[in-house]
């Protein structure tokens, strides 16, 4: 049994968007609320986060989230990384090393952005970490099977996840065939849906709906969500016609499988 928790559902600017007096940006509604975009994996015994967003600390404390065993990046964008130096909490808690599982490329550009962590020069209080390849085969972390999925972020390969029933793609543009075969047979998939005017690398709401259908999953979740969208409440009558099977996402969403 796995639980699946939303910790960041909003696009790279977070909504609200700084300045911005827009409907979404100054809906009270919770729901329209996004943190940046990450998820928890948890099992009985295993706890895994995709990607560190700059609200990674926030995040951690608002989910209760009191073990850490993985990170698994998608790709290097900030958005996505900048929260790495905030698991030292976990060393502290835990007295050991985390996991980091990135291909090599990301794993480059974290060396680059966090190169006090990968000195040769240690001292106490620094993140404490193990880096991990990911190319493409599957992972095996803690008795978790977890399946690496490339699509491309306009030019640039980004990884979703693939871990029993549960897929969870962010930041894609295009998906191949091959790829696609891999998302076959979820239950439930998480994608990203920007906005509804286009976009150079990310799925518009039109297009991940078209996704979403042709992938035929039990259900469907939108993220990465831009405040262009449009407020949480308005976009569900939109995608009420799917009769539940796709929906937009939300921060702190759970999901049972």
């Amino acid at each position: 049994m796995f639980d699946i928790t939303i910790l960041g559902s909003g696009t790279s600017t977070g909504v609200p968007l700084i300045g911005c007096q827009c409907s979404v940006c100054t809906s009270n509604n919770p729901k329209d609320k996004r943190l940046r975009t990450s998820i928890k994996i948890s099992s009985p015994t295993t706890t895994v986060v995709i990607d560190t967003t700059p609200d990674f600390r926030y995040q951690m404390l608002r989910a209760k989230v009191t073990q850490l065993d993985a990170i698994l990046f998608t790709h290097e964008h900030k958005d996505h990384v900048a929260g790495l130096d905030d698991i030292r909490a976990f060393n502290f808690k835990h007295d050991r090393e985390i996991d980091l599982y990135a291909e090599r490329r990301v794993q480059q550009a974290l060396k680059n952005e966090f190169a006090y962590i990968f000195s040769e020069l240690q001292y106490p209080g620094l993140p404490r970490v193990i880096l991990n390849d990911i190319d493409g085969s599957t992972l095996h972390i803690q008795g978790v099977a977890v399946t690496p999925i490339q699509t491309m972020h306009y030019k640039l390969p980004v990884f979703g996840f693939r871990i029993n029933d549960f897929t969870y793609i962010t930041d894609a543009k295009t998906i191949s065939a091959q790829e696609k075969e891999k998302i076959k047979g979820s239950k439930v998939l998480v994608l990203n849906a920007l906005r509804k005017e286009e976009h150079l690398s990310h799925f518009t709401f039109e297009e991940a709906i078209a996704l979403a259908l042709e992938l035929d999953c039990e259900q469907t979740y939108f993220t990465h969500i831009s405040h262009q969208l449009g407020t949480q409440q308005a976009i569900a009558i939109e995608l009420a016609k799917y009769h539940g099977r796709i929906a937009l996402a939300y921060d702190g969403l759970v999901v049972e499988l």
